[in-house]
């Protein structure tokens, strides 16, 4: 088997569902209780004063 024709096979086959899986997880990660007031400190790190 050509090394094109296996990584075509896997792209088709799992590597989509790794992307899904993880675009999922980005998604969740952003979303969950309790990450506002993480992305409000991140947001607000160049105001600060030193």
């Amino acid at each position: 088997m050509e090394t094109y024709t296996a990584m075509r096979h896997f792209a088709d086959s799992w590597g989509l569902l790794a992307m899904a899986a993880f675009f999922l997880g980005v998604v969740v990660f952003t979303l969950r209780p309790g990450s506002r007031q993480a992305a409000n400190e991140a947001a607000a790190i160049p105001l600060k004063d030193d």
